[in-house]
């Protein structure tokens, strides 16, 4: 029996609640991988501006994630508290994408403005689909192995959006003409996907225990001292941000390192997102055992330094042949996989910790915070190594081709794919040492947590 009260939700519900993954591994994917070198070899944009204009939207949910998660923390309705924003905040979100790509203003700085307005919108909107989506886990179970059972479903859903959002839009940007044309149509493509994954997760949990949804703290400044107060939750939380830069860095980098160190813009892109993702769908239960072996922690600390060692060993990706590049980034996939998915594991565990320590139950206030954290962490990984490329002598196009580079900025490209995330991935675990959640602590908080009055 579910240490909340409740039997472990069955499996119908570990793949609907995983179908939401398609939306958040689109949207944290395709416009780390192509919007930067949309705006500098499409739209004309210079690298540094590019980088602002990435970077700023998705900041901005900094302030809006928190808003997100005190409303739906204060949701009532027949579908519970979270479901009505997987469908409306979903819908939105995919009309709001293809958006981005429209191109209204062809290219040059008006284009530029338009597409950092479009993208502050659809970041908007992903903060009331994303906000909810991360809470439901706390909220459907009470038992931590059970949350990681669940977070493996998930994250090997994220790990097929990830292969075949960042493998195939590149393809279909091609496919449709390069420029302009090929990404309007590849952003209709991300679009649909968005919509399979917001209705595919709203029906899968609609038979999902929900949980009791208790009173949300009333402000920002309130939800920050709660934050505070839990340890654990805030060494993860810095840890996990700094990290999601790291991982930004290298899906920004992508199709800059395809087409100037490996020579292969066509096709590196999508063979650099097979390597990448492909071996996380196979290690996932690899991972899970890990995990039981040894302890969330402990693997996530793991995960993490083989996706650095990983990251490193591949500045010497100009002298190796291709298939050893391509082994590597295999590897660093690898370690990404684990990163991934003890973060999201441990999570809800400083939640239900949370509960049984204050009694209230408001898995929005974290998962706010927590994912404004990572929308900030994903916009700031574009950002860093758009700066890489402007202090490298980076020269933006408009044509829709990269322009010819110099030696120093194709420099620039390897070190910020390579060096760059490798030391944002290792760096912050140290901090993890401040995380000191046992099992045996979450076994008892979660059984306190069954009488703790909701909102007391």
């Amino acid at each position: 029996m579910d240490p909340a009260g409740q039997g472990p939700p069955p499996r119908r519900v570990h793949l609907g609640y995983a179908l939401g993954s398609l939306v958040t591994g689109a949207f944290g994917t395709v416009p780390g991988l192509l919007l930067l070198p949309y705006l500098t070899d499409t739209l004309g944009v210079a690298a540094g501006v590019a980088a602002l204009l990435v970077l700023l939207p998705k900041a901005w949910d900094v302030l809006v994630n928190p808003v997100a998660g005190r409303v739906s923390d204060r949701t009532r309705s027949r579908w519970g508290a979270r479901r009505p924003y997987l469908l409306g905040g979903g819908l939105a979100l995919a009309v709001l994408f293809a958006s981005i790509f429209a191109a209204p203003f062809g290219a040059g700085p008006a284009a530029g403005a338009y597409v950092a307005v479009a993208f502050l919108a659809t970041a908007t909107a992903f903060a009331f689909f994303q906000v909810p989506y991360v809470a439901m886990p706390a909220e459907l179970t009470g038992d931590p192995a059970e949350r990681t059972r669940l977070m493996s479903w998930r994250i090997a859903v994220l790990a097929l959006a990830i292969l075949v959002s960042g493998a195939v839009a590149p393809a279909v940007v091609t496919a449709g003409g390069d420029g302009v044309p090929g990404h309007r149509w590849m952003g209709l493509f991300v679009a649909a996907l968005i919509v399979a994954g917001a209705v595919g997760a709203f029906l899968g949990t609609r038979s999902a225990p929900t949980g009791t949804v208790g009173e949300s703290e009333p402000s920002l400044r309130a939800q920050l001292a709660v934050a505070g107060r839990n340890r654990p939750f805030r060494a993860l939380l810095v840890c996990f941000v700094v990290q999601s830069a790291g991982v930004a860095t290298v899906l920004a980098g992508v199709s800059y390192f395809a087409g100037q160190v490996l020579r292969a813009p066509e096709t590196g892109p999508t063979l650099l997102f097979a390597c990448f993702v492909g071996p996380a769908l196979l290690v996932m239960p690899l991972w899970t055992r890990v995990g039981a072996r040894v302890g969330k922690r402990a693997a996530l600390v793991a995960a993490s330094l083989l996706f650095a060692a990983g990251a490193l060993a591949l500045v010497a990706a100009p002298a190796l042949p291709a298939v050893g590049v391509y082994a590597v980034v295999a590897l660093i996939g690898v370690g990404y996989a684990g990163q991934q998915v003890f973060a999201l594991a441990m999570l809800p565990d400083c939640i239900a910790y949370d509960t049984a320590r204050t009694g209230r139950r408001q898995a929005g206030v974290f998962t706010g915070l927590w994912t404004a954290g990572e929308t900030f962490g994903l916009a700031l990984g574009p950002g860093l190594y758009g700066l890489v490329l402007q202090l490298s002598g980076y020269v933006s196009s408009s044509t829709g081709v990269a322009a010819d580079q110099s030696a120093g900025a194709r420099l620039g490209v390897l070190l910020g794919f390579t060096v760059l995330p490798a030391l944002l991935v290792a760096a912050p675990v140290l901090l993890l040492r401040a995380y000191t959640l046992t099992p045996a602590q979450l076994a008892a908080g979660s059984a306190r947590s069954v009488t703790a009055p909701a909102g007391a």
